[in-house]
């Protein structure tokens, strides 16, 4: 155990570590917004969904300097319990949909996850995001840019993109089993929105 608490010492403080600091997403703040609609597009839901918890590592030997090895890591849960619908149509009808196996099966997969794989900087306030997204339990490979902003030491990074369902498994009403074009087929895209304020929680 003495081995180990030196290890860890040597490492914090010796002056050619890499310093690093811990960012801890601000649950109250950061959220999801999330659009879904038919085929065609005239006929659109969105809503929100909230974070469990998440964290960013990266060196702390600049706030997002243009640099490929800043930011270390990234992990994020998403407490899929927490989804709402937002544009008053069916409301309660429509989250319990999304809840059951047609859509999210939330009773067995309550949890979704997002891990950076791979961070690249394009300029000084946007980086391309590599990453793996977890729904019911499938892990595919996403690809996103993320702006971002250090306001009072607290760092706001917000992205956009679109995934295809059908790739986790979500295949209710998609058009791929279909064999004709009906009014009400549901697009296979979701749009996503992602807000994020982060705080600094530890350094070493």
């Amino acid at each position: 155990m003495k081995k180990i608490i030196l290890l860890v010492t040597i490492i914090c403080f010796s002056p050619i570590a890499n310093a690093q600091e811990i960012l801890e997403v601000d649950t109250t703040k950061s959220i999801v917004k999330w659009t879904g609609s038919n085929l065609f597009k005239y006929n659109k839901h969105f809503g929100t969904v909230k974070f469990l918890k998440g964290q960013i590592i990266k060196s702390n030997s600049a706030i997002f300097k243009e640099s490929n090895d800043m930011i270390l890591e990234g992990h994020f849960e998403i407490d899929m319990n927490s989804i709402v619908n937002t544009d008053g149509k069916y409301n309660d009808m429509l989250v319990e949909h999304l809840k059951n196996q047609d859509f999210f099966d939330v009773k067995k997969h309550p949890l979704a996850s997002i891990r950076f794989t791979e961070v690249i900087y394009k300029n000084v306030n946007t980086i391309k995001v590599k990453a793996d997204l977890t729904i019911k339990g499938v892990t595919k490979a996403i690809d996103f840019d993320m702006k971002f902003k250090v306001v009072d030491d607290k760092y706001k990074m917000h992205s956009k993109f679109i995934i295809d369902r059908t790739r986790w498994g979500i295949k209710y009403e998609s058009k791929a089993l279909l064999s004709s074009i009906k009014d009400d087929i549901i697009s296979d895209a979701i749009e996503f929105e992602v807000i994020l304020e982060l705080t600094v929680k530890d350094k070493c």
